[in-house]
């Protein structure tokens, strides 16, 4: 496990964690696509969409990126009659995982050299993004005789300079936040789409749990309030055009922590990265985002009395699942009772 500060972790590296969990290095693209042609009269090939982008990210830019097939995703939208004129036909999501062409340069480690070395890595890896971005945006697509218009960006959960921006203008013109010293400054993370059982305890339950994430998560940093829960929410966002929605695959996590730098290193971590489980080749590309709506607001009169159950919990491994419809969170007292267990 890497023992490297986050503030010296370039965004092209893997950093492992707790629970056999790591964070790997990825650039996701939203992709839609709109017709050329005012009239569209069947729905788009996404195969043939699918071949088209693999093959101009292989032949048309300054270094030759290949994509497999699982890491690019084309939505089409199934029911023209009720698409307005100027709608997308279809929707889609790009990713790329091989970004070891960015690190051309060996890392030195020795103080000022070593954190100019990731200053410029950033600044790489950040003007690529853009490139790729600019080559992509607008280009003109040929399927089957037809003609279609590529829009490109990046997400809001991966462009961390622009929540940056964000949240500074949110403190500084609005009247919420975590006030220090007169100062006011984010604290807390929400992140969706992780897997249940990633977090969950083995042999115990598939749903996830409070003292898992809490380890997880305290690699980071020092943990004020913690909230675990299934997340549906996510995937009927995600299939709100009719697919399969499997209930209680991902959770949504809100973290908050004790110090402002704690947060911020995190947040710009988890920004630009996706999960991977040790022994396993799936990747869970998740959303980040901060809190803006001050999810404990009605626990920061007892910041000491939360964080103190919380290291009780972890020190006595007292197991606690919580129910489907009720939100687990770190706040629960020493003398609860212990709760029933289900077999899976």
């Amino acid at each position: 496990m890497t023992t490297k500060p986050l503030d010296s972790l370039p965004p092209t590296e893997t950093l492992e964690i707790e629970n056999g969990l790591s964070l790997v290095p990825r650039v996701r693209l939203n992709l839609t696509v709109y017709s050329s042609s005012q009239v569209v009269t069947k729905p788009i090939d996404e195969w043939k969409m699918k071949q088209t982008l693999i093959d101009f990210l292989k032949n048309s830019l300054s270094v030759s990126i290949t994509v497999p097939e699982d890491d690019l995703q084309i939505r089409r939208l199934k029911d023209l009659k009720k698409r307005k004129r100027d709608d997308p036909v279809a929707f889609g999501t790009l990713f790329i995982r091989d970004l070891g062409f960015l690190n051309k340069t060996s890392m030195r480690n020795d103080g000022e050299e070593e954190e100019k070395d990731v200053e410029e890595l950033e600044k790489k890896f950040l003007d690529w993004r853009k490139y790729i971005v600019e080559k992509m945006d607008g280009i003109e697509l040929n399927i089957e005789g037809v003609k279609y218009k590529l829009n490109v960006d990046v997400p809001e959960s991966d462009n961390f300079e622009a929540m940056k921006k964000a949240w500074e203008e949110f403190y500084a013109f609005g009247s919420r936040g975590l006030s220090r010293s007169g100062r006011q400054e984010p604290d807390t993370i929400i992140l969706r789409g992780a897997p249940s059982r990633w977090f969950a305890e083995p042999r115990v339950s598939s749903k996830p749990s409070m003292l898992v994430t809490h380890t997880i998560f305290s690699t980071f940093g020092k943990i004020r309030n913690l909230n675990v829960a299934e997340d549906d929410g996510l995937g009927k966002d995600a299939n709100e055009d009719g697919g399969d929605l499997i209930s209680g695959l991902h959770c949504k996590i809100v973290v908050q922590f004790e110090k402002y730098q704690d947060f911020y290193n995190t947040f710009k971590v988890l920004c630009g990265r996706s999960f991977q489980k040790q022994g396993s080749q799936l990747r869970a590309d998740y959303e980040v985002t901060w809190d803006k709506d001050g999810f404990f607001r009605f626990s920061r009169n007892q910041p000491h009395e939360n964080s103190s159950r919380i290291r009780e919990t972890a020190t006595t491994h007292h197991r606690s699942e919580a129910p489907r419809h009720r939100q687990h969170i770190s706040q629960f007292s020493s003398n609860q009772a212990p709760r029933k267990r289900f077999k899976e």
